[in-house]
């Protein structure tokens, strides 16, 4: 996500897309347009605003995936809807080559929930914005600095229907190691602050595009 000739650091409130891939097809089903925090070489800081238009995965018949039961979540036919993020809005930070982002969670008052580090595949960047490939498991991080995993189940599930093999789930696991030595030495971005942030309250929500899912041209983030 470093700048380059061809695709500059984006400014302080400049839209882009933040995309996930399908573990499976490939094709974007996740698509979440947000406001551009800060962007440097060392880090990519993102809002997505409440009320925003999203993508995400939803069953054939239109139902959330959640509600599916695990043993056919990942094989169940599934298509793409759009719907609107409910909710305080989420700061997403992201840092060059980490195979993980770390996401901020705030109540309506702004009172600071928890950190979540989505662990995921490093994004690769394009010129409206960067793609990923989610990685299932995941992990809480409270404000007291405890810290437990999320989503093994699902993470063991997703191996389980072919999604993952033993040896990229080996590398997830390693990564989210990593993160967790991060969180026990309480190094960045859990130490910088970015709890006590605000987003700007001239920006406007950002739209959703109709060409969403195209694919681009990227480039090495």
């Amino acid at each position: 996500m470093t700048g380059t000739a061809d695709f500059p650091h984006w400014a302080p409130g400049d839209h882009i897309l933040w995309r996930y891939r399908g573990n499976s097809s490939g094709d974007v089903h996740i698509c979440r347009p947000v406001t551009v925090v800060e962007h440097t070489d060392e880090l990519l800081a993102v809002w997505m605003a409440p009320d925003t238009e999203c993508v995400r995965p939803v069953l054939s018949d239109g139902s959330p995936v959640h509600q599916e039961p695990l043993a056919t979540r990942y094989t169940a036919p599934r298509t793409t809807a759009r719907a609107r993020w409910s909710g305080m809005g989420v700061l997403k930070l992201a840092r060059p080559h980490e195979p993980w982002s770390v996401w901020l969670f705030w109540d309506s008052d702004w009172r600071f929930k928890n950190w979540y580090v989505n662990l995921e595949e490093p994004r690769t960047r394009w010129a409206g914005g960067v793609d990923s490939e989610d990685h299932f498991l995941d992990i809480a991080v409270r404000p007291d600095r405890s810290w437990h995993w999320l989503d093994e189940d699902e993470f063991a599930q997703a191996q389980q229907a072919g999604l993952m093999d033993a040896r990229q789930a080996l590398r997830v696991r390693a990564a989210g190691q990593s993160a967790v030595e991060v969180i026990r030495s309480w190094g960045p971005p859990f130490s910088d602050g970015w709890e006590d942030w605000r987003p700007d309250p001239g920006w406007a929500v950002p739209e959703l595009p109709a060409d969403w899912n195209h694919t681009p041209e990227y480039r090495s983030a």
